[in-house]
């Protein structure tokens, strides 16, 4: 286990466009209404009601209390909203050390995924000290997949979730850490 960081209520992570820092109270409205949208939860677990959504933001900010880590909330800097989740993740039985993503459709075909996801994944290496990184994708995601590539990961072939999701066909995406800093 990651030893966690000393003060990851503060921490935040500056890119062009977006800032990452891990969830806060007020993110929950904009989290429970993107888990609501059909479309974006599709590939993160489907559609869910404002109670299970609210289960599943407490996980994200317990995973960041007990292992140091978690998926960041993603702000859009010009506006100051919540536009998703992305991160650092490895849940109880997860196939490895990921790194996933989940926009509001608001932010989808603006390059937040790829920005955020770039800067998610130099601090897991930097600062967790992973040496691979992974991107648990959905067969049908070709969204997903497509950020994978540009990102520069490959498909490593089929995985496995744990249970409940243990019957959803997934491909393993990834890449080391030395061919992540090759690229760069």
């Amino acid at each position: 286990m990651a030893k966690p960081h000393t003060s990851w209520v503060d921490l935040r992570i500056e890119t062009e466009r977006l800032i990452l820092r891990p969830p806060r109270d007020e993110d929950f409205d904009a989290w429970a209404a993107n888990m609501a949208d059909a479309e974006s939860a599709r590939f993160i677990g489907g559609q869910q009601p404002r109670a299970v959504a609210w289960r599943g933001f407490l996980t994200m900010v317990g995973a960041w209390a007990i292992q140091g880590f978690g998926m960041f909330s993603v702000i859009e800097k010009s506006s100051g909203q919540w536009v998703g989740r992305l991160g650092p993740w490895q849940p109880e039985g997860w196939p490895g050390p990921e790194v996933g993503w989940g926009l509001a459709r608001s932010a989808w075909g603006k390059g937040y995924a790829a920005e955020g996801a770039a800067a998610a994944i130099d601090w897991a290496f930097d600062h967790l000290g992973w040496t691979d990184v992974i991107h648990s994708i959905d067969r049908e995601n070709t969204a997903s997949q497509a950020l994978a590539m540009r990102l520069g990961s490959r498909n490593r072939g089929p995985g496995r979730l744990p249970e409940p999701f243990q019957d959803v066909p997934i491909d393993i995406w990834g890449q080391t850490r030395e061919e992540w800093r090759r690229r760069a």
